[in-house]
C-alpha cells in the first residue's frame, strides 16, 4: 500500500483533494499527498504571521543553531534513505542522489556558519556636524513571512537551500514543493521537526489548484519569496506580490561552453559528458551548447557523442544506472520533437535521437543545428548537447550572448588572456574556466540574469535576502568626548 502524506500545517486542517505520487521512471504508484485548498492556505499564513508579530516567541540565534546542527545531525544517520527515495520519486540516479544528499546535509552546516559570523556595521558618525555625538550601528532581523515554491530536479537540497536559511534567518516559512516530487521535501519538514523546530515554524503544502498557489504567494503576509522553477511562472508569480514583498527567482537557462582551440581535450570531454546529461540535462546550468574551434569540432564532437552512446539509461534506483527518466512521459514527447525537427532544419545527429521507453529518452548529440532551431534557442531540460563550429571566438560569445537567458557559462582553453577575453564578453553570472557550466558549491553566489532569474542563490546570500539590516542612530553628549 503507498505511503499517505498529509499536510504539514499548523493544526488541523482539512485536505482539499488527493495526489498520486509516481515514480517517473515506471509509473509506479509511491504516495498519495493530501492537497490544500484556500481556507487550509489561509490558516497557514494566520499561523506564520501570528508567529512572526510576536517578537517574543522568535527563536534566539543559539536555539536556531540547535535544531539546525541536529538537522545536519538526523539527515546523516538517514542519507542512505533520503537517497533512495529522492531517486524514486525525482529520477535522478542514486550515485548522483546520494551526492545531492550529502550536498543537502552541507547546506544546513552552511546555514549554521552563517549565524555563527552574522553581524551588522557601524556607520561612520562625528565626521561633520551633523553626525557629531552619534554612534550609529546595524543588526540584523528576519524580514518576515517567507514563502518558498520549489522545483523537481533537486527534491532535497532546492528545499535545504530555501527552508534552512529562512530557519537560519528567523523567518517562519511555509513550502509549496513540486507535485512531481513533494515527498522529500515533507521528509525534511519531518526531520526539521524531530529536530526541535515548532510546527508553525516550517508548514509544508501542496496547493489544490494554480489559483490556491497564487493565494499563497499573492498574499499582504507573504514578505518573500523564494522561487525555483520555469520563467513562465516566475515571472507571472512577481506581477502578483503585494506591495513591498521582496523576491528571489531562479530559472532556467541554456547553458554556453566555448572550446578554444588550445583546449586540453581529455580533461574537457568527461566534463562536458557529465554536465551534460546529468540528471537526463534536467538542470537549469545544464550544458547544452558547445562552441568548439572547428579545427576540433568534429573531433570533439565524435568523442563527446561516443561516450553519450555508452551511458547507462534506466531505473535510476539501481547503482549502475548512469542516466535516469525524464520527470514525465510528456517531456520525453518534447524532447523527440525538438530533436527531429532539429535534423529537418539541418543538424547533424551523432547519437542517441530515440525515446528509449515511454520515460526516458536516449543521451543525444547534434552538430551544427540551426540557430533557430528549438534546440538552440530554448532551454532543453533534457539528454541533449548541441555542438556547433565557429572560426573566431568573437563569432562564438555572440552566438553564445544571442539569447534573452544568461546563467553561468564556461570556456575551456589553457590560454590566460583567452580566458580573461571570454570571461569579459560572455553575459553570465559565472564564468568558469576549464570546468562545466553545472559546476556549484552551495555557499557561491548562482543567480540568473536576464529572464534566467531575479536575486541571488547560494545560502549565505539567501539567508541575507530573508533578513533586513536595520539601523540604530546613538545620541549622547559621551560621545562628544571621543569625536
Amino acid at each position: 500500500m503507498a505511503d499517505l502524506f498529509k499536510a504539514m500545517i499548523a493544526g488541523d486542517s482539512a485536505p482539499a483533494g488527493m495526489l498520486e505520487v509516481v515514480a517517473p521512471f515506471d509509473r509506479s504508484l509511491i504516495a498519495t499527498v493530501e492537497t490544500s485548498g484556500s481556507e487550509a492556505v489561509d490558516q497557514a499564513l494566520d499561523s506564520a504571521q501570528r508567529l512572526f508579530r510576536d517578537r517574543s516567541k522568535w527563536l534566539p540565534a543559539s536555539r536556531r543553531i540547535e535544531i539546525l546542527e541536529k538537522t545536519a545531525a538526523i539527515m546523516a544517520e538517514r542519507a542512505e534513505e533520503l537517497a533512495h527515495d529522492a531517486a524514486r520519486e525525482g529520477g535522478k540516479p542514486l550515485i548522483d542522489s546520494r551526492i545531492e544528499v550529502t550536498r543537502a546535509i552541507d547546506s544546513i552546516r552552511i546555514c549554521v556558519d552563517c549565524l555563527r559570523t552574522e553581524s551588522g556595521e557601524t556607520i561612520p558618525m562625528g565626521i561633520n556636524a551633523a553626525s557629531t555625538g552619534k554612534l550609529a550601528f546595524t543588526t540584523r532581523e528576519p524580514i518576515g513571512v517567507v514563502v518558498a515554491v520549489s522545483a523537481f530536479n533537486h527534491p532535497l537540497n532546492l528545499i535545504s537551500h530555501q527552508v534552512g536559511p529562512a530557519i537560519a534567518a528567523g523567518c517562519p516559512v511555509i513550502v509549496k514543493p513540486a507535485e512531481d516530487t513533494p515527498l522529500s521535501c515533507f521528509r525534511f519538514i519531518e526531520i526539521v521537526r524531530e529536530a526541535g523546530l515548532p510546527d508553525a515554524w516550517c508548514q509544508a503544502l501542496v496547493t489544490s489548484s494554480l489559483d490556491v498557489a497564487a493565494q499563497l504567494v499573492s498574499d499582504s503576509r507573504v514578505s518573500f519569496l523564494s522561487f525555483i522553477g520555469s520563467a513562465r511562472v516566475g515571472w507571472m508569480l512577481r506581477s502578483k506580490l503585494a506591495p513591498g514583498a521582496r523576491c528571489a527567482l531562479e530559472h532556467g537557462g541554456a547553458a554556453p561552453v566555448i572550446v578554444a582551440q588550445d583546449a586540453d581535450l581529455d580533461d574537457a570531454l568527461p566534463k562536458l559528458l557529465k554536465a551534460g546529461f546529468y540528471h537526463a540535462g534536467q538542470v537549469c546550468v545544464s550544458v547544452q551548447r558547445v562552441f568548439v574551434h572547428h579545427s576540433i569540432a568534429r573531433e570533439v564532437a565524435m568523442k563527446l557523442a561516443d561516450g553519450a552512446n555508452k551511458l547507462i539509461v534506466g531505473d535510476p534506483t539501481l547503482a549502475e544506472t548512469e542516466i535516469g527518466p525524464l520527470i514525465r512521459p510528456a517531456e520525453v514527447e518534447r524532447v523527440e520533437q525538438w530533436v527531429k525537427e532539429a535534423v529537418s532544419e539541418g543538424a547533424e545527429l551523432l547519437a542517441g535521437g530515440n525515446a528509449v521507453s515511454e520515460t526516458s529518452y536516449a543521451c543525444t548529440v547534434l552538430y551544427n543545428p540551426s540557430a533557430e532551431s528549438k534546440v538552440s534557442t530554448r532551454e532543453i531540460f533534457g539528454p541533449v548537447v548541441c555542438i556547433y563550429p565557429y572560426d573566431e571566438i568573437g563569432e562564438a560569445i555572440d552566438q553564445a550572448n544571442s539569447l534573452p537567458y544568461a546563467f553561468q557559462a564556461a570556456v575551456f582553453t589553457t590560454n590566460i588572456d583567452t580566458a580573461m577575453h571570454a570571461y569579459r564578453q560572455l553575459d553570465a553570472s559565472a564564468v568558469m574556466i576549464n570546468d562545466h557550466t553545472a559546476f556549484r558549491v552551495d555557499w557561491m553566489p548562482f543567480a540568473g540574469l536576464r529572464e534566467s532569474g531575479l536575486g541571488v542563490g547560494g545560502i549565505p546570500y539567501t539567508f541575507h535576502d530573508m533578513q533586513i539590516e536595520k539601523l540604530m542612530v546613538l545620541n549622547s553628549k559621551e560621545l562628544l568626548i571621543d569625536q
